[in-house]
């Protein structure tokens, strides 16, 4: 077995086993045999094993072993010959528990290591890392998984320039945690793809209608379940240009003159996956900006979240009191601040994208420093 040391794993823990060991062993020796408390040395490799590699743990047991067969044998004269074979073969059992239980935890410990690996490359294949960079579009921001242990959920994002503009996309699909996943792989795949061919933003809505139906119709021939997916897609052309439509996602916020207002456009479409039952097809909406206005897009894992008295996370009012703070320093504040209120224990994916446009020399330099990392 390799020798494997994990991040807590120092020379001071072995260090002071042995000297514990040692010590006890020592006192023992040099006392009757009325006080026999050797007996209690075997935590000390148990204690190894849970904390050391796999060498170090060697080394506690062997010491272990070594100091008790030591008292049982030549400091106990009063005992007969089986109980000191008992001694000794029972610290020899704990030794050699100790090192299986030692390779079973660094057995865990790496393949726990390599699942992460693994979910690492999957979320950077599905989400990039935020903050997200679009030609002058900026989004700062986080994504919280509900599922203990997930790293990848229902939510998804996405900004990316193209020959129609800016466009950003958020999205939630129904669940939460790795049975989302597939779901929420097909509709951003085809954002990336449609919003890079179709002129308009009904169209890249259509191709991601089009993509989630598909999918539903492989989980029906599987028997898994169909799913559906609220998104919004924004637009950004020039400095004048904005179009929003929601196909049955919240509401985004839109911060101007420094004013908080929950803002509604384009809301009406149905959730993609459904848009077959709507009469109605999906259409966007213009919305004029002002200098300085930037938005903040959420999925319902945000503002739905629950503090220990029952009532929601009020995100407008927070957003309010700290308006005043950068991008990358309001998106770390809500974050700290959504774990704080719901003590840690979302119900649901959480996702926040503080949105804002750059000046030509800001994003230039943005460039310049994403070049240099």
């Amino acid at each position: 077995m390799p020798a494997h040391r994990p991040p807590e794993d120092s020379l001071l823990t072995p260090v002071l086993l042995i000297l514990a060991v040692l010590a006890v062993a020592t006192v023992d020796a040099t006392t009757g045999p009325e006080l026999h408390i050797s007996a209690f040395l075997g935590i000390a490799p148990l204690v190894a094993a849970l904390r050391c590699s796999y060498h170090r743990t060697l080394l506690v047991a062997v010491v272990y072993v070594v100091c008790l067969t030591y008292v049982d044998l030549l400091t106990v004269p009063d005992w007969a010959p089986a109980s000191r074979v008992v001694g000794v073969f029972g610290a020899f059992l704990v030794g050699v528990f100790a090192l299986v239980l030692c390779r079973t935890r660094l057995e865990r410990e790496a393949l726990h290591a390599r699942t992460t690996l693994v979910a690492d490359t999957v979320q950077r294949a599905m989400l990039r890392e935020l903050p997200l960079r679009a030609g002058a579009l900026e989004a700062y921001g986080f994504y919280v998984s509900a599922q203990e242990g997930a790293r990848v959920g229902g939510d998804i994002y996405e900004a990316i320039d193209t020959p129609f503009g800016l466009r950003l996309m958020i999205g939630d699909v129904q669940g939460k945690g790795m049975p989302a996943i597939g779901a929420g792989l097909e509709v951003l795949a085809s954002f990336r793809e449609g919003a890079q061919y179709q002129e308009s933003l009904e169209g890249v809505a259509g191709r991601m209608e089009q993509a989630l139906t598909r999918y539903n119709a492989r989980s029906a021939e599987e028997g898994t379940d169909e799913r559906f997916a609220t998104a919004l897609l924004m637009e950004v052309r020039g400095t004048d240009r904005v179009r929003v439509l929601s196909c049955g996602h919240i509401p985004y916020y839109l911060v101007r003159g420094g004013r908080v207002h929950e803002r509604c456009d384009g809301e009406g479409g149905l959730p993609l996956g459904l848009g077959a039952l709507g009469r109605e097809p999906r259409r966007s909406v213009r919305v004029r900006p002002e200098p300085g206005d930037w938005a903040v897009l959420c999925t319902d894992g945000v503002t739905e979240a629950r503090g220990a008295g029952g009532d929601f996370y009020p995100l407008a009012d927070r957003l309010a009191r700290w308006i005043h703070l950068a991008p990358a320093d309001l998106a770390r504040r809500l974050r700290t601040d959504l774990e704080e209120f719901t003590g840690g224990e979302l119900k649901d994916d959480a996702t926040v994208l503080v949105v804002r446009r750059t000046s030509a020399e800001e994003a230039q330099e943005a460039v310049s420093r994403s070049a240099a990392a």
